[in-house]
């Protein structure tokens, strides 16, 4: 293969490459709908991300409640009079 030939290969190559690229572009429709897709998919992320971290801070306040009634009970048993 000489580089005239190499050089109608790429061009042909390239051709080829743009002309499926073209093909494979979507509508405006389409480009607002998989925009719209990941838009929504972010927002579940991030309510499953406020879900989980709220319910971890109401589990470690009431493990701290617990703590504290296991405490004050323990006392009281022991002759603390609040």
């Amino acid at each position: 293969m000489n580089a005239e030939e190499r050089s109608e290969f790429m061009a042909d190559i390239a051709a080829a490459i743009r002309e499926l690229a073209a093909q494979s572009t979507l509508s405006d429709d389409e480009q607002r709908w998989v925009r719209m897709a990941i838009k929504r998919e972010a927002q579940i992320s991030e309510f499953r991300k406020a879900i989980i971290e709220k319910t971890l801070g109401g589990l470690m306040w009431a493990a701290i409640v617990g703590v504290g009634y296991f405490v004050l009970d323990f006392l009281k048993s022991h002759g603390f009079r609040p």
